[in-house]
């Protein structure tokens, strides 16, 4: 694939339960892998800014008679801030990278308002990684949110910065 690509880098925010030992494993992600991971494939996906991390929290709660508002702070999740190291990733953010790595200019929706599947997402993320990319810089799949990252944590490590608790960030 031809993509186009973006530079990454900088403070990023991951949800995490406040019962992970590691909030920044990118394992879990590689077991049954997510939208931008196959199975087998580590990746981190991280939030670009506060908006979208809470645009992720709700969209967790979507259909359910409770919704962050109702956690019990003790045990809500944590917002951890991160500096993701500079690197380069696949642009899945503005139309034209969007159109170079085959999606739609609706993504993350296809022409019926249904979001686009994980199972059309992974061969991109395997292509980028394969390309040797550091990750995908794409559009929020979370109604409100704006942009996230997909990092794949090949060659670097990053660490925690800061652990917020749920009431310092929702």
């Amino acid at each position: 694939m031809n993509f186009v690509t973006v530079q990454i880098g900088g403070e990023h925010y991951r949800i995490a339960d406040p019962d992970w030992g590691d909030p920044l494993d990118a394992s879990y992600a590689a077991r049954g892998g997510q939208r931008w991971n196959p199975p087998g494939l580590a990746c981190l996906y991280l939030n670009s800014d506060l908006d979208t991390a809470r645009a992720n929290l709700t969209k967790r709660f979507a259909g359910l008679p409770y919704g962050p508002d109702d956690l019990d702070p003790a045990t809500a999740p944590l917002l951890v801030t991160v500096d993701v190291p500079e690197g380069q990733a696949v642009d899945a953010y503005t139309d034209e990278g969007l159109a170079a790595a085959g999606l739609p200019g609706s993504y993350p929706l296809d022409g019926d308002d249904n979001l686009i599947p994980h199972s059309t997402c992974q061969p991109i993320g395997q292509a980028a990684v394969d390309a040797g990319l550091d990750g995908v810089d794409c559009r929020s799949a979370a109604p409100g949110g704006t942009r996230e990252l997909a990092w794949f944590p090949r060659s670097a490590e990053i660490q925690p910065r800061t652990r917020l608790p749920f009431e310092q960030w929702w």
